[in-house]
């Protein structure tokens, strides 16, 4: 699989967990959240390139998806992807907070999504 369909397989699994959650569908949102995983650990199997192709995710139109691949990214692009979290961490509801958590990981030192 190319890395861009490796990103859009991330983006659309992210999206769907997100929308499973809101339903209250537990089952399909944990399927949808091994499906991203397994597309995040594709693309960083292959290095910076798989990083660098992530990266497009930072400025994607939903808020929950940049999220999760600035989470991904903190160790790659520390600067770009706290700015994601940030930014989405002064809001309220479930996505601020997951972003309030992943940069309260990283300060913390415990952050470990791609340890390099």
């Amino acid at each position: 699989m190319k890395l861009e369909e490796l990103v859009e397989q991330f983006a659309l699994n992210v999206a769907a967990q997100t929308e499973a959650i809101w339903r209250g569908d537990s089952k399909t949102g944990n399927k949808h959240a091994r499906k991203y995983g397994a597309a995040v650990d594709k693309l960083l199997a292959h290095g910076d390139a798989g990083r660098d192709a992530l990266l497009v995710l930072l400025k994607h139109e939903r808020m929950d998806v940049r999220v999760m691949a600035a989470a991904h990214l903190l160790r790659y692009r520390t600067a770009e992807a706290k700015a994601v979290l940030a930014e989405a961490a002064s809001g309220e509801g479930m996505i601020p907070f997951c972003a309030q958590q992943a940069l309260k990981r990283w300060e913390e030192g415990t952050w470990a999504l791609d340890p390099g």
